[in-house]
């Protein structure tokens, strides 16, 4: 939805509208070359999120005092507003992809809503939309594993750069499948929440060397990954496990 807002309406318009929905503002001029280059894209942009962000439009010469309010000193000027402030902003005529990357700050994409939802049918459509989601990958490619299909786990799994939670399940299943070393105290100790007791038969296992030290090594950061970084456990392992390792 496109909306022309004034210093009377603003308030109304922008400020207590975005306490429901984010509001995309953009300042302009009809005289602004650029403005006229960047509005399509603001357009569409908007139009892809149909009842889920307002663009509003604002004339600066004819809303001095908005402009001022606001800072604009160059235009275009757009600035996106959520609970009445501004959370992001930019100046100067944009490429369409640098302002669909903008809106998708403001709104949750289709991938993000799928994620959300957290069913099978869903991250699978996610990952479609967004290969290689950690968010996505993980979730499915647990409930894949526990009914055993593990070769699909691992390679979801494959395609996920940069997850600890990713690298860790990987490591499991892999060492679940060895059966050596026996883990399967520390693998149902995590499974019931007990992330102490866990960690304890890792670190443990993890300083008797071995073949599968690397896995185990994982899969304790994974579980650092889910505790957070600052949690005691976490911070108690992890010096653990250095000192096991080095």
């Amino acid at each position: 939805m496109v909306i022309d807002v004034s210093e009377q309406d603003f308030q109304q318009e922008v400020i207590e509208r975005s306490k429901q929905l984010p509001v995309v503002v953009d300042f302009w001029a009809a005289w602004c070359g650029p403005c006229r280059m960047l509005t399509p894209a603001l357009e569409e942009a908007t139009a892809r999120r149909e009842g889920d962000v307002l663009l509003a439009k604002v004339d600066v010469d004819a809303n001095p005092g908005l402009s001022q309010a606001f800072g604009v000193q160059g235009i275009p000027a757009v600035k996106a507003f959520k609970d009445g402030r501004v959370v992001d902003e930019f100046v100067g005529a944009q490429p369409p992809a640098n302002v669909e990357r903008f809106f998708d700050g403001l709104v949750p994409s289709e991938a993000d809503r799928l994620v959300a939802t957290g069913d099978e049918a869903a991250l699978r459509r996610a990952l479609e939309l967004s290969p290689g989601r950690a968010d996505a990958a993980v979730p499915l490619a647990r409930m894949l594993r526990a009914r055993g299909e593990d070769d699909e786990a691992l390679t979801l799994l494959a395609n996920v750069a940069g997850s600890f939670a990713a690298d860790g399940l990987a490591a499991r299943i892999r060492l679940e499948r060895a059966g050596e070393p026996d883990l399967t105290a520390a693998f149902a100790a995590l499974d019931r929440g007990d992330h102490a007791a866990a960690l304890e038969e890792l670190v443990t296992t993890v300083a008797a060397d071995g073949a599968a030290r690397d896995d185990v090594r994982q899969v304790m950061v994974g579980v650092f990954d889910e505790l957070g970084p600052e949690h005691d456990l976490a911070r108690e392992y992890r010096r653990r496990l250095a000192s096991a390792l080095y």
